[in-house]
């Protein structure tokens, strides 16, 4: 009797949101081998525009899987990910069968390929009708490897691949593609779905499970499924107040589950507390937990070496806050995700923030890592990371990307964000302003404003500026949000010299904006004790001027712990007593660490590297102040000793980049350096260089960057007496300028470069140009074309000549291990520059020159090249050479050996000499060879 009234309850269910909704109602087998899925669909679609609609758009996504050319391929292949551009054909995924039954519309053969198709209606959907027809089709399911959907060895994960409206379209008019950014595409709507599984498999669901295998239920989000041969644990709470079930499509340990019944209901009931609702059912896939889990917090595995940062209950609870968060979220608000993202990524961060600030304020970026003991010390204690705390995190990440003006504004549109800015940006930087809003404003003040929003806008979609509208008509000083999400912000407060005045001090604020943004001043004691006030600043007004009672305060601090996402922080602090007083502090260190705004920190690095076989050891010492972060002015000098002459040695380079926020340049860097080495046994150079570079702008998700540079450069040689005697070039001076566009993208990589270069003798132009092409997995042709011309050349030998099989290093930049050497294995090194000839083919060239460099994959480490050229001397006829032969590649890009085979000199392996005929190239560059391991050598 209980069961048929809960079965009359549910038929009513349907019949009465069916009635208000859009709804879909679905009958889908899947195949015994789990590779198509055979679908029958009956859509109720209502006209809510303002419109009548001649045409219907429904989404096809599983198109997005079934060639190249589509947005999903490009995206992957922006991630560095060519897996689905290679995929076999039954890897793909697509519509093998479409028919439909209505007579108001007719579906061509020509759609299937589609990922949106118009429908053209044959009498216009008048606004508020609705429309009723029937699809019938079948899909072949693409690889789960590509984006987590799709069928596997063991799973089925179905998601974005039935046919449906798109309800953030309501007019039907613009095309959408499929990226794998979870995207919003259905709400509002009733969904009823009866799948027909092998007998072996279980169904899991965010629909509500009625039997077996039918699902049901009103949803905001797009129905999701995992089918799989055993079933996935769920964990139902109890608590009336936070009563929900929460549903896993993936394995957990038994002690995930015990610290998940534990955490689960404080969780959940910080987060009623904060946005007012919690829904009756989450579902967590193991992709969404992979996505939204906490970053930072694994541990780190090193050789054999484990290091746990947190416990196991700890990273439980870490992790499981900000995914929980995010799925609630994602299920009570209903935002376009390409418009809005940051509204629902900020409020998870914001939530975090909190959760942190009650239950782990103490904790440190690095947890228990800092206590971990190597030899009886603590080696992570030397590092300013050690103090870092854990809710820095948010401030450390906009800081780190925004020092590389990588940054993009809050509202860029989703698709167009970098992976790193969707965390750093559409995230934390979000979020630390809700946070900062909500400390200024009052956290109850903020969170019962987020709550009656949420509520008023319950199944219906968001406009989340209204929120942002919300919040000003509470506060005024957080009404500068309104147009800061629209903009890359470089907002910065300065603590200008404080003036001790009777019994307080007089402390000057200024700001580099005219927005009203309120800030937040911290003042200690030596003891430790702190005091904080929020100073409100004026619209249109830099400075502002606060008078504190003195009250024995040491140091003075604005808006610390990176609570505001500001330019620099290195000018938040002042102390007002000691030798430092009104100014930062001086520390050394001596290796790379996240910066401490707090100080003017120089880094100490001992150096040993061997660098030719003339200086042969480089011993020194090396000063700089570059961070793990980039900075706007750099210095770097090294003093070395030379265990090959006996001699002191070194280099040094002053640097200042400008990194204008919103302009066509990216970065533009002015520069000086300077160096003293040897070039030829007892034969040293000097180099000092004037340098100006210009970046240009970047979309950062683009494999594109184009650059152009110009530089002077003053080069004095000692000169051996026979080269005194022939004249050779002692002291010369060289202007460059050149441009260059380099885009790295996966499949077809491809460069160019121009050139002019200039002294009193001479002046030429050079361009080059590469293109590579990925025919296979990790197969790749490589074409380069190269041309030099001199314009005017005076010149009293070869030594500014163009090489053909060896380049003439006179401005000293290829790092030779033997400058000089004419003979033996030091002379036998390659560089692939000017001609780029692998055999030894003679002479050089001082008029132009023109050469064609081929490379390609055969085997594993095996390629074969060829190169081809025609050049002319002066007075002299026009030739053509050319050679061929095998290249291994040992390890790639830093140990390659070059194998002549046949060339215009001959068939090179008959030489007696062969073995001398042999190149390398070899760069004494230990990051070189770790990015290679990293990436797989072959």
């Amino acid at each position: 009797m209980k069961n048929f009234i809960n079965f009359l309850f549910i038929c009513c269910g349907i019949t009465l949101i069916s009635a208000q909704k859009d709804s879909i109602y679905i009958q889908a087998k899947l195949s015994e081998d789990k590779k198509t899925l055979s679908v029958t669909q009956q859509i109720v679609y209502h006209n809510r525009s303002q419109t009548d609609l001649d045409s219907l758009k429904l989404l096809n996504w599983v198109a997005a899987y079934s060639k190249r050319r589509t947005a999903l391929v490009e995206r992957k292949l922006e991630d560095r990910n060519n897996s689905l551009y290679f995929a076999k054909p039954e890897e793909t995924g697509k519509i093998l069968i479409l028919q439909s039954d209505s007579d108001r519309f007719s579906i061509t053969q020509e759609d299937l390929s589609k990922e949106n198709i118009f429908i053209k209606l044959q009498q216009p959907l008048k606004s508020g009708e609705v429309l009723r027809f029937s699809l019938k089709y079948t899909l072949q399911l693409p690889d789960r490897k590509f984006t987590g959907y799709g069928t596997g060895e063991s799973l089925v994960n179905l998601k974005y691949f039935f046919i449906v409206p798109d309800h953030f379209d309501p007019e039907n008019r613009i095309p959408r593609s499929y990226k794998d950014t979870e995207e919003s595409v259905n709400f509002n709507t009733f969904w009823n779905i009866k799948l027909d599984i092998p007998a072996t498999f279980f169904a899991h669901s965010n629909l509500q499970k009625i039997s077996e295998k039918e699902f049901t239920g009103s949803s905001d989000v797009d129905p999701e499924f995992v089918i799989a041969p055993n079933t996935f644990p769920s964990i139902e709470i109890l608590d009336p107040e936070i009563a929900t079930q929460i549903k896993f499509g993936y394995k957990l340990t038994p002690q995930e589950i015990q610290n998940l019944e534990f955490f689960l209901p404080l969780q959940l009931k910080f987060l009623k507390d904060r946005i007012g609702k919690i829904p009756p059912s989450i579902f967590i896939s193991e992709k969404f937990r992979a996505k939204e889990d906490f970053f930072g917090n694994n541990d780190i595995s090193f050789w054999k070496f484990r290091f746990k940062l947190f416990t196991d209950a700890e990273k439980t609870d870490q992790d499981y806050f900000g995914i929980v968060a995010k799925k609630i979220l994602d299920n009570i608000i209903i935002a376009d995700k390409e418009e809005y993202h940051w509204f629902k990524n900020g409020l998870k961060s914001y939530l975090e923030i909190q959760y942190l600030t009650k239950f782990y304020s103490n904790a440190k970026l690095l947890g228990n890592l800092n206590e971990t003991k190597i030899l009886g010390i603590k080696p992570v204690k030397l590092f300013h990371v050690s103090d870092v705390k854990l809710l820095d995190r948010y401030g450390l990440a906009y800081q780190y990307i925004m020092s590389q003006n990588l940054d993009q504004k809050i509202g860029e549109p989703f698709s167009a964000l970098s992976n790193f800015n969707d965390m750093a940006i559409s995230s934390f930087e979000t979020g630390s302003l809700f946070a900062f809003s909500a400390d200024k404003m009052g956290e109850d003040n903020f969170e019962a404003i987020l709550k009656n929003y949420i509520s008023e806008n319950s199944q219906q979609a968001t406009n989340p500026n209204d929120f942002l509208q919300k919040l000003a008509a509470k506060d005024t000083s957080v009404k500068y949000l309104n147009g800061y999400f629209n903009q890359k912000n470089r907002t910065n407060f300065k603590l200008k010299k404080f003036k001790p005045k009777n019994d307080s001090l007089e402390i000057r604020i200024a700001k580099n904006t005219d927005e009203n943004i309120p800030v937040k001043l911290e003042t200690q004691t030596r003891s430790g004790e702190k005091k904080s006030v929020w100073i409100e600043t004026e619209e249109n007004q830099r400075v502002t001027t606060v008078d504190l009672p003195a009250e024995n305060i040491y140091k003075i601090v604005i808006n610390n712990d990176f609570i505001f996402p500001e330019a620099n922080f290195r000018d938040n602090y002042l102390y007002t007593k000691g030798l430092f007083s009104n100014s930062k502090k001086i520390k050394f260190k001596f290796i790379k660490d996240v910066p401490n705004p707090e100080f003017n920190e120089i880094y100490l690095n001992p150096r040993v590297r061997f660098t030719n076989t003339y200086d042969k050891f480089l011993i020194g010492m090396n000063f700089k102040n570059q961070s793990l972060f980039d900075q706007k002015f750099l210095y770097s000098i090294t003093p070395s000793y030379s265990t090959g002459t006996g001699k002191l040695t070194g280099s040094g380079a002053v640097a200042y980049t400008f990194l204008p926020a919103e302009s066509i340049i990216q970065s533009l860097t002015f520069g000086v350096s300077g160096s003293y080495f040897h070039y030829d046994f007892d034969l040293s150079y000097r180099k000092a260089s004037l340098y100006s570079s210009i970046g240009f702008r970047k979309d950062p998700r683009s494999t594109v960057s184009r650059g152009a540079s110009i530089s002077y450069n003053y080069f004095e040689r000692e000169l051996s007496p026979e080269m005194v005697a022939k004249r050779d070039y002692g002291k010369y001076n060289l202007w460059t300028i050149g441009y260059g566009y380099t885009d790295n993208k996966m499949i077809h990589e491809k460069s160019f470069s121009i050139s002019t270069q200039g002294m009193e003798d001479y002046n030429k132009i050079t361009s080059e140009a590469f293109y590579r092409w990925e025919f296979a997995p990790r197969q790749k042709l490589s074409l380069r074309l190269f041309a030099g011309y001199f314009i005017r050349n005076e010149t009293r030998n070869n030594t500014f000549d163009y090489g053909i099989s060896r380049v003439s290093d006179y401005s000293f930049s290829y790092n030779l291990l033997g400058q000089s050497a004419t003979g033996g294995i030091l002379s036998q090194q390659f560089v692939l520059a000017d001609g780029g000839f692998k055999s030894f083919i003679p002479g050089s060239v001082n008029k132009w020159i023109t050469s064609f460099n081929v490379d390609s994959s055969v085997w594993k480490i095996f390629h074969v090249y060829a190169d081809a050229g025609v050049y002319q001397n002066k007075n002299t006829d026009v030739k053509f050479i050319w050679d061929s032969g095998v290249k291994v590649r040992l390890i790639p890009d830093f140990l390659e050996i070059f194998l002549p085979v046949q060339s215009s000199l001959g068939f090179e392996p008959g030489f007696k000499d062969y073995g001398k005929r042999i190149r390398y190239t070899l760069i004494l560059n230990l990051g070189t060879i770790i990015n290679a391991a990293r990436r797989g050598w072959y």
